[in-house]
């Protein structure tokens, strides 16, 4: 297995060698192939916007999908670029950053710095760009494939970032962190376990939210910022954007904090929506344990 993750490491970088504007045509070129194929992704991705792109008729909807799917590709052959060709390269890729004056007042305050990344456009950059700024710590979830792990943390500790599970022990490193004045990366829109976190409107659509960001700023004072880089057409790289977190997201009523926290994914998907994660099954679980699960096919 340690030989089939260097192989595939290998790989990796050797892609990384081609320039972007190829690695996004065969990613749009991907997502066409997950639209015609008629998968999973394609179904989840139709299902959310029918959920959520209620003021859009069923063509424009299926004409959103596609755009989506096409940008799913992107994501997915960038990643060559991001993890493959080196921190440095990497960087090189963002042109504009849009709100970093919210940043640099965060990190000036010593308060503190929650940064929420929601799987919108390319979160594995920002990783990095943030990285070349302050000392971060991130939490992520193991990814499914166990064996998959030591390749994750390999290609996202090129500027050894603090990587920290999500459970237990990792969350009390969250919070004397960020009691120290430390900054703390999290993806907000990553689904809880069932029982793990509270129902809120997201696109409004009830949505099985997590609560960690809210009570990690309610009991450490920390400001939230909420960040991602968007892809720039053409391959011409990426802008990253800071949006301040909408008030309420460290209120002590875990509602009224979570749906801040909603509303603040919300603000970032507005403005590149396409670039979203829509085919991730965000919707899965439902406030009435017997409704339907919308994902199933029949």
């Amino acid at each position: 297995m340690r030989l089939s993750l260097a192989i595939l490491y290998f790989l990796l970088r050797l892609a990384g060698l081609l320039p972007l504007r190829l690695l996004h045509g065969l990613g749009a070129l991907l997502g066409r192939v997950m639209w015609w194929s008629g998968g999973k992704l394609r179904h989840h991705t139709e299902v959310n916007l029918a959920l959520v792109h209620t003021q859009f008729d069923a063509q424009e909807r299926q004409r959103t999908a596609r755009r989506t799917l096409l940008e799913t590709g992107k994501s997915i052959t960038e990643i060559a670029k991001i993890w493959g060709a080196g921190p440095e390269r990497a960087l090189a890729l963002v042109r504009d950053v849009d709100g970093e004056a919210l940043f640099r007042e965060a990190l000036t305050s010593q308060r503190g710095l929650i940064v929420a990344a929601p799987h919108l456009g390319c979160w594995e950059l920002l990783n990095f760009w943030l990285c070349s700024r302050t000392d971060l710590a991130i939490v992520y979830r193991p990814p499914r494939h166990v064996a998959l792990e030591p390749l994750l943390l390999k290609a996202r500790g090129a500027l050894k970032p603090e990587q920290v599970r999500a459970e237990g022990a990792g969350v009390r490193t969250l919070y004397k962190r960020l009691q120290a004045g430390g900054v703390v990366g999290i993806l907000p829109d990553q689904q809880p376990k069932q029982g793990d976190g509270e129902f809120a409107p997201f696109f409004g659509v009830p949505a099985l939210t997590m609560v960690l960001v809210s009570r990690l700023a309610q009991r450490t004072g920390a400001t939230v910022l909420f960040a991602f880089a968007e892809r720039l057409p053409q391959g011409r790289g990426f802008r990253l954007r800071f949006r301040a977190a909408p008030a309420g997201i460290a209120s002590e009523d875990l509602h009224t904090a979570v749906t801040a926290l909603n509303r603040g994914v919300e603000d970032c998907v507005n403005l590149a929506f396409e670039q979203y994660q829509w085919h991730y099954k965000r919707f899965q679980f439902r406030p009435e344990p017997d409704s339907p699960n919308p994902y199933w096919r029949g």
